[in-house]
């Protein structure tokens, strides 16, 4: 058997991957940036905030949440959401580390 392409990086390396992933669409960014703005737990509809429908919503609160980005309970009939801070600041840092590089000089 070969190795998947995965396999040939750091754990960190894909890590940061799954996170970028995570970040690629313009939905999760709203929706973390909403969860951010707001500082609590979301126990209703993002719907109405986000403008897409709840099938879509929903999919993309799974995405965030299987990379540990957001914490939900489930409380009855409703599921409530919020970041999980360690994983945001492991996100922060990560990022951060990557990013954090000035670049230029003498290149094309």
């Amino acid at each position: 058997m070969g190795l998947t392409k995965s396999e040939i990086f750091s754990e960190k390396q894909n890590r940061i991957a799954g996170m970028a992933k995570v970040l690629g669409h313009p939905a999760r960014v709203a929706i973390l940036q909403h969860l951010i703005k707001v500082q609590e737990c979301i126990c209703g509809d993002l719907v109405g905030e986000i403008g897409l429908s709840q099938p879509t919503i929903s999919q993309h609160l799974r995405e965030m949440k299987n990379i540990g980005l957001l914490k939900g309970n489930i409380d009855g009939n409703s599921v409530c959401y919020c970041i999980d801070e360690n994983t945001y600041q492991e996100m922060r840092s990560a990022f951060e580390e990557l990013l954090g590089h000035s670049v230029g000089g003498a290149c094309c």
